[in-house]
């Protein structure tokens, strides 16, 4: 089998200069795992997924570059925060990032960075509680020197003191992006819960007041320290490497010896925390926490703080009890209370994160997302789940189930997909400093022993007495007399109620409506590769076209797995006639959802996963899995769409909820900036203001049904199967949907996309007050807008930004410190290019105008530098940039994203990548200067959206983001404001419908040609 294979090619290399563990590996990899969020150099890219089941939100542009198979390495240090000196809170994150600034071989402040971007590659590095993690990926042909100067940051890092004033603000950066979130706020409010000493109560993020003006009064050498933390804790002996690439395992082990044998090892013994056992066995932990979140939302969260799990992961004691917990099939917690009308979503577990599971605990909880009168009943909620678990205890471990869990596991484990290589060796790495030698590549996925006394020793402890309940909800506003030092959430503490405390004591009895899940039908047992029914194809062809729909199919000969993708796209010109029918439509989609939660959720768990997404002009279908069982539920999800009802409850509670999912979305800076600045380019769309309004203004349930009658009675159909699949059964998904829903043909062609305001020449600025008042956070997008483009200029305009993105965050980030969100952007707007540079500020430092003239600056020196590069320099530019278009696909989903998005768009150009590479072929360096000033000269058409945070250097004073914040206020209009120091030809806009009234559109445009 594939995983033999694998194990046969890997090499596992001690150095014993060094002691450092090591895992080359040949192959690409096959498999999919990741691990929470924790502190980061840079943001994570594309890890932000659109919302789901809102008509309008979708991905706006595909644009980036491809995700590809190239060279990588990752390196984990077995330290991490919980080292950070109690007077410097924040240093092992800080440290992560000053690595970087260059080395005493290669000084350059920002020269890998350079280096990678040069060379198609990308770096990233993150901290968690007991561990930090650095990796990068590469062209093959530059891994070796790309592997000597990363190297460096291990063997002598710079580390100077200029580069440590600027780069602190950095750190504050993303901190201060990290406040608004409610997730990193409980986990503080969590750590602050730890006994004295524990290193849980450490603040780990750091800031500027933590590592630059707290040290300062306090005669504290930042640098010295820093240094010191190196020297003791980057010891070659905590740290495991992997490297991944299509050289001969004997070339990587000579490049890893020769290269990494310098990493000082100081031989002191690796810093262990596992004596400080119980942190939260303190009278404070078993309480009711009551907290003011940032966003709208009702959410109980019980958790429990259990001894560390990690040696038990042969078993998977946790994974078991979540599994049962989280479960949403009959006789389920969450099918219980969603009948009640009480909870909307339930998430069980441990998220493996350093906060989650560590050397000194490891956690359980249970998040519960409340509807308002699931709220009114949060104690009957708790019960619930208690009751549940008492179930559990009583029947004890059941071997059916483990082997259940054991048998999706494994088939999911031999027939995964191939993950991006970088993402690969970062987790690879990480499970080298968690597992033994032989269960490197399996430890964190399968379940190797069934051992029922591991399984009920953990089960067991989930008892009332010993949990923590946190309530999340806005009505909690005024009533919480405690702040939470770093992030200022506020929360109030008490004991549970006396009546609730002695039923939970004594023997209760148990809910009848609450049992195991039955057998699941849905796993896979026939694995065989189909033969071909019609004639292999490079591209998928179009094997349906009849005036309902038509179909897009092609059978898979390269990835040979027993998986398929099915999508569909329903198109309907109903959707976008109103606000108010969006949002009907969004309701429509979330009910469907709700629906079908629990009879395809057998499915969900047997790895056969669906989506239902409101896309702009029509709902999107998207199912994958093993092929054997998957006609079972595309069938099951188009029966649910054609006998599509209502309750009354359901309406109410989900129309609730969703009021409460726009507001969320508002109230952030940057999606708040997307909304407004394609509000202004694509003419006729709903803003998520409009559709907030038509929300709260009510809609009635017999409105939805006879939207949804209306919806389903005239539609066009486009689909696309791939995979392992017969084009024979294909055409029957495609026959199954029109026989079931029956409905009539669209009178004309739509199409799936909207027009474009032409911009007139100029600078036209719009600026608006961030609606969370008390976020300090502003968002600043300056725009260029470049019009109806060919396919060779689109991709001159993708080259264009990949030269601008290591300067941008060089001149913008680094030397400037503007913020930790700084890229550009290559945009196609409906069609219409341009591109665009985007800061996350905060306004306690800048003001957005003072951010935007600092872009301008960059942008000018930009000019400079392309003028003066030289003809090697934009040729490897040309040449990395073609290198990513030609790697292979690393797994069939990449294949089928890339030709969704063809048939999604209807453009229908599956060999845009060749067409792409041609064109890159042919440009020079004179080509790239002229288009570029095109869009800068006094012609260019300029759009500005800034959106503005709450601080000193705007127009409010500095607030929390939970003090009069906009989770107690209702958002009904953008407030506008006027710039005050940009120059007098900027054009400021002040009413978006009134200024784009005025305008030219664009003829709908497609970029094929």
């Amino acid at each position: 089998m594939m995983m033999k294979r694998v194990l046969m090619m890997k090499k596992n290399l001690m150095i014993t200069n060094m002691m450092m563990m090591i895992l080359i590996l040949r192959i690409m990899n096959w498999k999919n795992w990741k691990r929470g969020q924790k502190l980061g150099r840079k943001p994570l890219k594309n890890r932000s997924a659109p919302v789901q089941h809102l008509a309008g939100w979708q991905v706006e542009e595909q644009q980036g570059e491809t995700d590809t198979v190239l060279s990588a390495a990752a390196l984990c240090v077995g330290v991490g925060s919980f080292a950070d000196p109690d007077d410097l809170p924040g240093l092992a994150h800080f440290l992560e990032h000053m690595v970087f600034m260059g080395s005493l071989k290669y000084p350059d402040e920002n020269g890998f960075d350079a280096f990678l971007k040069k060379h198609g590659g990308s770096d990233n590095a993150s901290t968690d509680c007991e561990r930090t993690v650095f990796q990068f990926d590469v062209q093959r042909k530059y891994f070796k020197e790309a592997l000597d100067r990363w190297a460096q940051f291990f063997i002598h890092p710079l580390m100077i003191r200029d580069a440590i004033d600027r780069e602190v603000e950095a750190v504050d950066s993303e901190y201060q992006l990290a406040r608004p979130s409610d997730a990193n706020r409980k986990e503080m409010l969590f750590g602050s819960l730890a006994r004295p000493g524990h290193p849980m109560g450490k603040f780990f993020w750091g800031n500027a007041e933590t590592l630059k003006h707290e040290p300062k009064k306090n005669n504290i050498d930042t640098h010295a320290r820093l240094r010191e933390f190196w020297i003791r804790y980057y010891s070659a002996h905590y740290m495991t490497l992997v490297v991944q690439s299509k050289e001969t395992l004997d070339t990587l082990e000579k490049w890893v010896t020769e290269i990494f044998s310098q990493i000082p090892n100081n031989g002191f013994p690796k810093p262990n925390f596992g004596h400080l056992t119980d942190p939260f066995d303190t009278p404070a932990f078993n309480k009711l926490y009551r907290v003011v979140p940032i966003r709208k939302i009702h959410a109980l969260t019980i958790t429990w703080a259990l001894p560390p799990q990690q040696q038990h992961y042969r078993v998977k004691p946790l994974h078991y009890i979540s599994w049962l917990v989280g479960h949403e099939g009959k006789g389920s917690i969450l099918s219980y209370l969603r009948k009640k009308c009480w909870a909307l979503a339930l998430f069980g577990g441990n998220g493996e994160t350093g906060f989650e599971q560590n050397s000194t605990y490891s956690v359980f909880s249970i998040s519960i997302t409340l509807t308002d009168e699931g709220y009114a009943h949060f104690y009957e909620v708790a019960h619930t789940v208690f009751q549940y678990l008492k179930m559990l205890q009583k029947l004890g471990p059941e071997k059916r189930i483990f082997e259940e869990i054991q048998k999706i596991e494994d088939n999911e484990f031999h027939y995964q997909e191939q993950t991006d290589p970088v993402e690969y060796v970062e987790n690879m790495c990480e499970n080298m400093q968690l597992y033994p030698l032989q269960d490197f590549l399996t430890g964190d996925q399968l379940l190797f022993e069934y051992k029922p006394e591991v399984i009920a020793e953990a089960l067991n402890q989930l008892v009332p007495q010993k949990a923590n309940l946190v309530l999340l909800s806005g009505a909690n506003e005024g009533k919480c007399d405690f702040k939470e030092k770093w992030f200022g959430t506020q929360y109030s503490i008490e004991d549970v109620e006396h009546s609730w405390t002695e039923l939970w004591k004594s023997n209760f009895e148990l809910n009848p409506d609450l049992h195991l899940p039955a057998e699941n039908k849905y796993i896979a047992t026939d694995f065989t590769l189909k033969a071909f029914d019609c004639p292999e194809t490079e591209y998928p062809v179009k094997i349906v076209n009849t005036p309902q729909g038509c179909l897009w199919y092609k059978k898979d000969n390269k990835f040979k797995i027993p998986k398929a993708y099915i999508r569909f796209h329903l198109i309907s010109p109903l959707i976008q006639k109103s606000a108010g029918n969006v949002v009907l439509f969004d309701i429509f989609v979330n009910i469907l959802t709700h629906n079908l939660a629990e009879p395809a959720y057998e499915a969900d768990v047997a790895q056969l996963e669906y989506k239902l997404v409101a896309g702009e002009h029509g709902l999107i279908i998207r199912v994958k899995g093993f092929n054997h069982k998957l006609p079972l539920l595309f069938q099951l999800i188009i029966d649910y769409l054609a006998e599509f009802t209502s309750t009354p409850a359901v309406f109410t509670m989900i129309t609730e909820q969703l009021k409460k999912t726009y507001f969320n979305i508002l109230i952030k800076p940057e999606t708040l900036a997307k909304d407004v600045r394609l509000l202004i380019l694509e003419y006729a769309r709903w803003s998520m203001i409009d559709k907030y309004r038509a929300l709260m203004d009510g809609l009635s349930l017999e409105s939805l049904l006879s939207f949804v009658k209306e919806f389903k009675s005239q539609l066009f159909v486009e689909g696309l199967v791939q995979g392992n699949v017969t084009s024979t059964e294909s055409m029957d998904f495609l026959k199954y949907v029109v026989d079931k829903l029956n409905f009539m043909p669209l009178e004309q062609e739509m199409p799936v996309q909207f027009q474009v305001v032409e911009l007139p020449s100029g600078h036209h600025l719009c600026k608006v007050k961030a609606l969370n008042k008390g976020d300090a956070n502003s968002e600043v997008t300056v725009y260029y807008q470049s019009g109806t483009r060919s396919l060779r200029e689109y991709t001159l305009m993708e080259l264009l930004v990949m030269h601008m993105e290591e300067p941008c965050f060089d001149f913008l980030r680094t030397k400037q410190t503007l913020g930790y969100h700084v890229y550009p952007t290559c945009r196609n707007t409906s069609g219409i290019l341009g591109f665009s540079v985007t800061v996350g500020t905060q306004a306690t430092k800048y003001s957005s105008e003072t951010v935007e003239k600092k872009i301008e600056e960059f942008l000018s020196s930009f000019e400079e530098k392309i003028e003066n590069l030289t003809e090697d320099a934009f040729n490897t530019q040309v040449t990395a940039l073609i290198k990513l278009k030609e790697c292979e696909d690393t797994h069939l989903g990449e294949e089928v994203d890339r030709n969704w998005n063809e048939v999604v768009t209807q453009q229908y150009l599956f060999d845009r990548l060749a067409h792409e590479i041609e064109a890159l072929k042919s440009f020079s360096k004179s080509d790239l200067v002229t288009w570029f000033k095109a869009h800068r000269g006094p012609e260019s058409k300029m759009l500005s959206v800034h959106v503005v945070g709450y601080g000193k250097y705007e127009t409010e004073e500095e607030g929390t983001p939970t003090e009069d914040s906009g989770s107690s206020c209702e958002v009904m209009q953008l407030d506008y404001l006027l710039p005050s120091m940009l120059a007098n030809s900027t054009v400021p806009i002040t009413d978006i419908r009134a200024f784009t009234s005025t305008l030219s559109l664009f003829p709908y445009h497609k970029i094929v040609k």
